[in-house]
């Protein structure tokens, strides 16, 4: 017996659960205007990142041409070596 009157209960308050959003949709209701509404969250405000100029960087490069010796015949083949200088 206590479980139909458990069942009861909930049928007769589904209706409640169901009207509460619909009521938070429709203008006219008192939660959907805009003077009850909760404060907006701060906006984050962004750090600031301050640009020091320097000395620059480039990169230095020598470049050269080497004989490689292959199976097929020995080869004419171009070398480059590059670093980071500051300028």
């Amino acid at each position: 017996m206590p479980s139909k009157l458990i069942a009861a209960l909930i049928i007769a308050a589904l209706p409640l659960a169901v009207a509460a959003p619909a009521a938070a949709q429709n203008p006219a209701s008192p939660t959907a205007q805009p003077g009850f509404a909760s404060p907006p969250a701060p906006r984050h405000v962004r750090g600031r990142i301050t640009i020091h100029p320097g000395r620059l960087l480039y990169r230095r490069c020598v470049d050269w041409y080497e004989l490689q010796h292959r199976p097929s015949g020995t080869v004419l083949f171009p070398e480059m070596r590059c670093w980071w200088v500051r300028g």
